[in-house]
This record gives C-alpha cells, structure tokens and sequence, in this order.
C-alpha cells in the first residue's frame, strides 16, 4: 500500500531556504469565543512570543516573525530532509500543542494552525518580509479602526461604515478622534521578530589570572522592530 502515498516523497528544492507560515485556523471565531480584549489582547500575544520562541528551539531557523496569528519561519536549515508533508505537520501540530499548553486554560474546542512551505530565494527574503510586515500595518489600522466605530455604532453599521475606506481614510478618522496610531506601541504596527544575537560575557581566566570577554549567541524577541529594510536582513545574517 505504500505506493498509495503519493505525495510523501515531495520535497522543497535541495539546499534551498524555505520560509514556513502557520496560520491560526477559524482564529476570528476563537478570539469571539475566549473574550478576547480588542483591537489587541496583551496576554493572546505573549503566548504567539512563546509559541515563536519554542519553534525557534526546537528548529533553529535564520529568524520568525510574527503578528495576529500568523507566524513566518526562515530556515536555511531544512528539516525532515526537505519532505514538505513532514515539515507542514509537524509544523502545524508542533505549534497547536505549543499554544495551547502556554495559554493553559479549556479552550471551547481544539485549537490548530496549518501550515505552508514557501521555497526562497536569498533575494526575496527581504521582499517576503516586507510584504508581511505592511499586513502587519493594514491590520493595525482596521483593526483600531473597526473597535472605534463599533464602539459608536453597531457591528453592522461599523462594518457598513468602514468598508471602502483605504488606510489613509481610517488613520485620518481616528486621528480626528484623538486617536494617533503613532503613539501605538511599535510591535502593534510593525510585528514581533524572533532570532539570535550576541551578548557580551566577562568571565575570570583562572590560568592567565585576568578578566576574559567573550559572546554568546541568545534568543532576542524584537517587539521594536525597524520597518524591514534590505539592509536590515543583511545585518541579520
């Protein structure tokens, strides 16, 4: 029966980088049912920092990023030996059982994320990123901008109200509604990073009698990120 598994042998392309992003599955009706807090919920993201710091462990990538819920993984390192449905599983399911155990409440019903392998190119990385990021800005935008109106109208006539605008006209409505998106913390409008620097140790050498510097690579969660720039990637790599 094994000849039945047709797709089990396909693979990304050998040595390749490959970005993985999980997405939260029905997450709109998840965040209704747990009563989160809008337009953000402090405590829904730092579980997404946790989740994003576990998969940093467990798989070394180049670096994560992260906003809502949606998490996009780089790796230069491909795992599974490169078998894309061995990599979305695990992926997906690794991140469900790691949400749920640091939320560590009952949920209504299970909780899953799926997953997609997208081959890249060195000089896409940046692109990619980018693209991410500014969804990351459009969501902050509606996102302030729905909780305002529905906290005006109903959710129909918020709804009505908002759709059409672009994100000039939201931003300038709250704006005139004491509002300003630019007092909003940077993780909000640009994203959450997760990836690795350096910091500096001073330790005793007790052979040459004297203080002795050196670094040690650590997880760094970036909740002030610059908005992406190709010079930002080529620092980080």
């Amino acid at each position: 029966m094994k000849e039945y598994e047709i797709y089990s042998d396909l693979r990304v392309p050998v040595n390749s980088k490959i970005i993985v992003r999980l997405d939260g599955r029905s997450f709109h009706s998840f965040a209704q049912n747990m009563e989160l807090t809008k337009p953000y919920d402090d405590n829904f993201y730092k579980v997404i920092v946790e989740v994003s710091k576990e998969l940093f462990e467990e798989f070394s990538p180049l670096f994560i990023y992260t906003f809502s819920d949606e998490i996009s993984i780089l790796l230069d390192k491909v795992p599974f030996n490169g078998r894309i449905e061995k990599i979305n599983s695990v992926m997906a399911s690794f991140t469900s059982s790691s949400f749920t155990l640091n939320y560590d409440v009952n949920f209504p019903k299970a909780v899953a994320f799926d997953s997609r392998v997208i081959p890249i190119t060195d000089d896409k990385i940046y692109d990619y990123f980018k693209w991410r990021q500014d969804e990351a800005w459009r969501n902050c935008v509606n996102g302030y901008g729905i909780h305002f109106l529905k906290s005006k109208y109903s959710s129909s006539q918020a709804n009505e109200k908002i759709r059409g605008l672009g994100l000039s006209d939201i931003h300038e409505m709250l704006f005139q509604n004491g509002i300003n998106l630019n007092d909003v913390e940077t993780w909000k409008k640009r994203g959450i990073g997760v990836y690795r620097k350096n910091r500096e140790v001073t330790g005793f050498n007790k052979k040459e009698s004297k203080k002795q510097t050196s670094y040690r690579s650590f997880i760094h969660v970036d909740c002030n990120l610059p908005i992406f720039s190709k010079e930002f990637f080529n620092e980080l790599f």
